[in-house]
Formats: structure tokens, C-alpha cells, sequence
């Protein structure tokens, strides 16, 4: 078979595979609804833990009974859409969209709600401590202030409850009652009960039948005359009156209805947002990438013209693919989880970016043939497949940890990596290269090779070309400079400190937004005047006031922000997280433990790809990387939470990603050179990959710029974070990387090598190329 058919066959299997990959993201797209987080649509995400009681352990089978027991509850609260779910052996995550005020919700779904039915057996003095010997108690009467009821053994208890209801009372004038439905055994129980206390005498205490949920009397009612002696109240149904509105009947019916937690439950964390942050979230991060492809797209056209276009409208269906696969695989889209969708755009744009310059070279290589313009980009995708496997895999490395380690937001953001990282491969390595082999083959095209953009050298390298760079020559100098830094953001961390976010620290974090303009000093004020002095008050925006204390309750939260309202006019929660000091220690070890794994895992990777001498150069300057861009925060002041760790992984895969290209080149320079000097190959290999760095580069700061300009607060600080990773990156790969890896080459002997020829080197007479 000839090699214009066996190209012509691939070609077809590629239009086939790009087809289908197409036409099912679009049905998909068009089909399913995308999920979104509650930051994205507003409202309550709460996380339990549930405890060890006294008969019963809380281990995964009591936690998976809680949950049952949880979402008949919620569903009675008729919250639209609610998501429960166990998340480890003892957490229940609860999310309640378009709930805004958490306390009610918090105070329904995780009460014990035990409800037990009791004889009163007398009056007493004062409430009995705990439960006597007998099964008798003492507690509050309901009606009477400063009265208290003795009361009997329990003699039903709430699993006999068939179903619970509220409902109001028009004709009499009980108000909001609960009504109350016994399964069959549960019922004669009922008319036992009530038929003995129907056989006291009128005014005896003894008439009267208590209910107790959760240790308190919530009714008493007494019998009424009608009520036979002996017989009862039969029918299998009762009601509970005790002066209820709407919502507090509402709530006990819920709780009564969904029974009892096999197991005491406590909040660790809880998070509230406001749907108008949310919808703004919506709005920027869209902005942010549309304008960030648009900008992108056309410095690609520019750069490389007709190719550049070509690979714009693979961006474009880049952006379709991942978008697709988010909504098929059900991921919730996150806050994080879109800057992520975002930021994977220029990974998409670096792969398109590594073809072109290897297809350039080709082209401008002295003795190439320029006749078949297809050969440059069949070579450029050969040659640049190696790079581009290497450094998808690392970020896939740092995305698969944060989906494994991180909670919450941020694994949704290692979700979205993860899926931009594969549609990034299949866009630029499958689409870009079919539409390209279809547009060299025009007629038009061939007569005019400039329109390809591959034909020229580009200002970049023809400079590189006319003053070639000499680097390698002051690598001490670099790497002194690079240490001076890096003591500078240790000194910034050991001085200023880290400003830990709640989720590791573990506190409340309260974001207010008030009508009227109110500077930091005078909100700080009202706050302390409201009794919390030591409240870290800061200003965001326009009408944003954050507060973040160790210790703050709902009745206190209210306070802060009565007391904000008197300065600022009216104000509105936008925010509210809340998070236990168990659960920010297990945060904080979570993210230790994903930065030591991500750097173990990239060294073992780089190792077995690369020698280890750049398995280490390429591992160090990433650390120093991670570190430059804490020790940043800490001279900023800016706080370190989830997000900023979702930058953090964020950088440690773009900074390895950028050094791998660079050392991919030096890898193939030495194969072709084996006895050449190491700093000569280093400031080669910087050279040739220079043009791509700055063209990678300036796509994903198109990206980073919109998203800091256009997301606001909530995504500011990532975005600081990922345009110094990128800025560090680029920087580290030169000037800590390369000069690293050439000092620990030039130390350790080696054996000759032999150069090394591949293939895909050689042209159809033999001649390597």
C-alpha cells in the first residue's frame, strides 16, 4: 500500500473520530443541563459529622441511616433540588439551594429529634436532672411558666409515628397544630395511653399526656370529657397544639415526620451565598472566557495566520468538548471549577502552540524541501507529541490529587482541569491537525505558503537567531539571584505569617454587602461596639464588608449585622461560611499532604521520562515556584484558603509543564550531540523554545488578565496567584531549571551516546532531516 493511501486512510479515520467527538458534544450540550455548585446558584451547603452516642457507634452503616433519616426531612422542608450524600465514614453533606438563612435549616435537619409519648404522674417542684432509675423525668410544663410535670416511663416513642403533618385549625382556636398519623401497633399503644388518662379525675395532672422531642416538652394536651375511660383515643392520630406558626409547625412536622437520628449529629462546616454573588460569579467567568478566547485567538492568527485560524476554531470546539464531558459525567460546576474550565485554555492553546513551532523549523531548516507543505506539520506533530504527552501528564498529576485531597469547590476545579487537560489533547492533536491537513491541500494555499504562517521565522526567533543568548555562562549568578528571592519569600512567611483562611483555621467568615459606601475603620468600629472586638473586619468593593472571627453564632451573626446596618443602611448576607476547628486542622493537613504528594509524583514521573539529574532541576524550580508565590501572599497579606490552593496545584502544574518542554528539547539536542558541552545544549534548547514560551505564555495571560479585571473579588486573588505562577514559571525554567540541571550534568561522568535516529526523521529518500 502506498503511502498516500495509508496517510489518506488516516486521515479518514481522524475526520471519522473529530465527527462523532463533535456531534455528541453538541447533542450533549444541547441536552443536559449543567449542574452548579451552590456558589454558583445560591444557597446552604451544610457539612455533619456524626458522634459516637452512648448505645450506638457511628460508623458508616449509623452515618448511611442518619442520611436516610436526613433527607426525609429536608424533603420535607420542600427545598427544590436538594443533594445529600455521605462523604468519608461520619460527614453528611447537605446542600439546600435557594436557602439563604441557614439557622432554621441547620436547627431542623440536625436535631436528634427523639419524640417520645409520656403519663404525667403529678406535678413537681423544680426540673429532675437526668432520667431516674424508673424511666420517670421532670421537666418544663409547656403551659405553665415555672411549672414542671413528673412524668411517667416513656410508653411510645416516635418510630410508632406512621406520618406527620401540619396543618391549621379554622374552626377552633389552636392555631397551627401538627396532626399525627400511628401505624397499627403505635396506635393501640395511643389508645392505651390516653384511655388511662382518661380515667383521672377532672383537674388531676394525670389527664394529661405529654410529648418530648429532644428532652422537651413540646405539648401536653389533656383529655377532654368526651374522651372514654379505658377506651381512649382510637383511630390511630393525634395532634400536637402548642401555639405554633406556620414555620414552626412546619419544622416539628418535618422532624417528627423523618424520625429519629439514630446517631447526635454535629455542623463542622457551613456555607451559605447570596444568588446575586453567584450570579455575578456566572457572569465574570464567562466574560473572562470569552474575552480571554477571543484575545487568544486572534494573537494565534496573527503569530501563525491561517493555521492560528484553524486552530482558533479548535479552541472553539475545545471549549464545546470539555463543556460537554462536564455536564455528561454529572461534575458540578464550581466557582474554582470554571476558573479551572478557564485557565485549561491555555493548555489547549500550548499544545496548538508546540506543533506550529516544530512545523516552523521544519519548514525553515536548511535543506528541506518546501514543495509538500502537509510534510512540516506531519513532522511537527511528530516531534512535538513527546513535549506534549509529558506536560498534560504532569497537570493531570496535580489535577487528580486535588480531585483526591481537596473538598468541596476545589475538587470540583481538579474536575475541570482534568477534563480541559484530555479535551485539550484531542482538540489540538486530532481537530487542529484535520483541519489543517484539509486547508494545506487547497490549491490556493499551496501557491501562496506564506498564508500558513510557518514560512516566516517571527520576531522573536530571528532576534534569537542574530544575538543568540549565553545564559548557561553566568548559571551561578542566575541561580544566586533565584536564591536572593527565594529568602526574601521564606523571610515574608517567618515575618508577616500566613493569613490562614476559616477552612483551615476553622471560624466564620461572614461577607456583607450594605447600601451605602462604608470604609474598613468604620465598619471595624460598629462591629467591636457590637461586643467583638477582636473580629477581623476588612472592606471589599464598593459595599462589601467581610468579618471573620474564631467563634460566632446565627443570634451573633444577626448582631453584626444590625450593628452594620446602622452605618452602612440596609445590609445583606452574601456570604456565610462556617467551619468547625476539627474539620480546618483536617484541611490543612489535606493540602500538605496533596503539595508533598505533587511533588513526589512529579519527581517520579520526570525521573522515569528524564534523567534524574532534570527529574531534580525540574522538581526544584518548581518548589521554588510554590514557595515564591506563598511567600507573595504573606508580603500582600492576602489570605490562604481553598481557592488559593487550587492556584497553588495550578502553578506546580504549569510551572513542571513549561520546564519539561525545555528539557524535552535539550533531551533530543543531546541525542543528536552527544559530545557536545551542556551549557552550549542548554542555551540551544532555549533558544528553540523560546518563541513557543512567549506565544503559550501571552494565551494564558490573555485568560489570567480577564479574569482578574473582570471576576471581582472572589476570583482576584486566584488570578494574582496564577499570573505570578505563570510569570514564575517561565522565569524558573531559564534561570533555576536549566542552569540546575547543566551544574548537576557537568558533575557526573557518563558514558558516550550513541546519536539516536528516529524515524519519523527521515525523509522518503533516507536523508535524516
Amino acid at each position: 500500500m502506498s503511502s498516500r493511501a495509508t496517510s489518506s486512510r488516516a486521515t479518514l479515520w481522524r475526520a471519522l473520530a473529530a465527527f462523532a467527538v463533535v456531534a455528541l458534544s453538541v447533542l450533549a450540550a444541547l441536552t443536559t443541563e449543567p449542574r452548579l455548585g451552590l456558589d454558583l446558584r445560591g444557597g446552604t451547603r451544610i457539612v455533619l459529622e456524626t458522634r459516637d452516642s452512648p448505645t450506638v457507634k457511628a460508623d458508616s452503616e449509623a452515618t448511611d441511616r442518619a442520611l436516610e433519616v436526613l433527607r426525609q426531612r429536608v424533603d420535607a422542608l420542600g427545598v427544590a433540588e436538594p443533594s445529600l450524600a455521605r462523604s468519608g465514614e461520619r460527614r453528611i453533606v447537605v446542600e439546600l439551594p435557594g436557602v439563604q438563612d441557614p439557622r432554621e435549616a441547620a436547627e431542623v435537619i440536625g436535631r436528634t429529634a427523639q419524640l417520645t409519648f409520656h403519663p404525667v404522674t403529678g406535678m413537681a417542684g423544680k426540673a429532675a436532672d437526668g432520667i431516674a432509675e424508673d424511666g420517670s423525668r421532670t421537666l418544663p410544663d409547656p403551659d405553665a411558666p415555672g411549672a414542671f410535670l413528673r412524668l411517667g416511663p416513656t410508653a411510645l416513642s416516635g418510630g410508632g409515628v406512621k406520618d406527620a403533618e401540619a396543618a391549621f385549625d379554622q374552626q377552633g382556636a389552636q392555631g397551627w397544630t401538627i396532626a399525627l398519623s400511628f401505624h397499627d401497633g403505635a396506635g393501640k399503644d395511643w389508645a392505651r395511653i390516653t384511655g388511662e388518662a382518661a380515667c383521672r379525675p377532672a383537674g388531676d395532672p394525670g389527664r394529661r399526656v405529654a410529648i418530648v422531642l429532644d428532652d422537651r416538652i413540646v405539648s401536653a394536651p389533656g383529655m377532654e370529657q368526651s374522651v372514654p375511660c379505658g377506651a381512649g383515643i382510637t383511630g390511630g392520630s393525634a395532634q400536637i397544639t402548642g401555639g405554633f406558626d406556620a414555620d414552626e409547625a412546619r419544622d416539628l412536622a418535618a422532624l417528627v415526620k423523618g424520625g429519629a437520628l439514630p446517631v447526635p449529629v454535629t455542623t463542622v462546616e457551613q456555607s451559605t451565598v447570596g444568588p446575586t454573588l453567584g450570579a455575578d460569579a456566572i457572569r465574570a467567568s464567562a466574560m473572562a472566557a470569552v474575552i480571554g478566547l477571543v484575545c487568544t485567538g486572534l494573537f494565534i492568527i496573527v503569530v501563525y495566520r491561517l493555521l492560528g485560524a484553524l486552530a482558533t476554531v479548535a479552541l472553539g470546539l475545545y471549549g464545546l468538548i470539555s463543556y460537554a464531558a462536564v455536564v455528561t459525567l454529572g461534575a458540578t460546576l464550581t466557582l474554582p471549577g470554571l476558573a479551572g474550565f478557564v485557565l485549561a485554555i491555555g493548555i489547549a492553546v500550548d499544545a496548538n502552540v508546540l506543533v506550529f513551532e516544530r512545523a516552523r523549523e521544519e519548514y525553515l531548516r536548511p535543506g528541506a524541501r518546501r514543495s509538500d507543505l502537509r510534510r512540516p506539520l506531519r513532522v511537527g506533530f511528530s516531534k512535538a507529541w513527546s513535549a506534549v504527552t509529558d506536560s498534560h501528564v504532569t497537570t493531570l498529576l496535580a489535577a487528580g490529587l486535588l480531585f483526591v485531597f481537596a473538598t468541596g469547590p476545589v475538587k470540583g476545579f481538579g474536575v475541570t482541569l482534568g477534563i480541559g487537560v484530555l479535551a485539550s489533547l484531542v482538540s489540538a492533536m486530532l481537530i487542529t491537525r484535520l483541519l489543517a491537513d484539509w486547508a494545506l491541500e487547497r490549491g490556493s494555499v499551496r501557491r501562496r505558503p506564506s498564508w500558513t504562517g510557518i514560512t516566516a521565522k517571527g520576531r522573536v526567533r530571528a532576534r534569537l537567531e542574530a544575538r543568540p543568548p549565553r545564559l548557561m555562562r553566568s548559571r551561578r549568578r542566575w541561580l544566586g539571584i533565584c536564591g536572593g528571592l527565594l529568602l526574601v519569600a521564606l523571610a515574608g512567611i517567618g515575618v508577616r505569617g500566613l493569613d490562614f483562611g476559616v477552612e483551615f483555621t476553622g471560624g466564620r467568615l461572614v461577607q456583607y454587602s450594605t447600601a451605602q459606601t462604608v470604609d474598613a475603620d468604620t465598619a471595624r468600629q460598629a462591629v467591636a461596639d457590637a461586643g467583638f472586638p477582636r473580629a477581623v473586619v476588612q472592606s471589599s468593593g464598593d459595599s462589601d464588608i467581610t468579618v471573620r472571627t474564631s467563634e460566632l453564632t446565627d443570634d451573633e451573626q444577626r448582631e453584626v449585622r444590625d450593628a452594620l446596618s446602622e452605618v452602612g443602611g440596609e445590609t445583606t448576607v452574601v456570604r456565610d461560611d462556617l467551619i468547625g476547628p476539627s474539620l480546618g486542622d483536617e484541611l490543612r493537613n489535606h493540602a500538605l499532604i496533596a503539595l508533598g504528594l505533587a511533588v513526589a509524583a512529579q519527581l517520579v514521573y520526570l525521573t522515569v521520562r528524564f534523567r534524574w539529574t532534570f527529574a531534580a532541576a525540574a522538581v526544584a524550580a518548581m518548589v521554588q515556584d510554590v514557595l515564591l508565590v506563598v511567600g507573595l501572599f504573606a508580603w500582600l497579606g492576602k489570605p490562604v484558603d481553598s481557592v488559593f490552593l487550587a492556584a497553588l496545584m495550578t502553578v506546580v502544574g504549569y510551572s513542571v509543564n513549561d520546564t519539561v518542554v525545555v528539557l524535552d528539547r535539550l533531551r533530543e539536542l543531546r541525542r543528536a550531540a552527544p559530545r557536545a558541552p551542556w551549557p552550549d545544549l542548554a542555551d540551544k534548547a532555549v533558544a528553540q523554545t523560546l518563541p513557543r514560551t512567549v506565544n503559550t505564555g501571552m494565551g494564558a495571560l490573555f485568560v489570567l488578565v480577564a479574569l482578574a479585571v473582570l471576576g471581582g473579588d472572589s476570583l482576584a486573588d486566584f488570578s494574582v496567584a496564577l499570573l505570578a505562577g505563570v510569570l514564575l514559571g517561565i522565569a524558573s525554567t531559564v534561570f533555576t531549571a536549566l542552569p540546575l540541571a547543566v551544574s548537576l550534568q557537568s558533575r557526573r561522568p557518563e558514558r558516550p551516546v550513541k546519536p539516536r535516529v528516529r524515524p519519523t526523521d527521515r525523509d522518503r529518500s533516507g536523508a535524516v532531516v
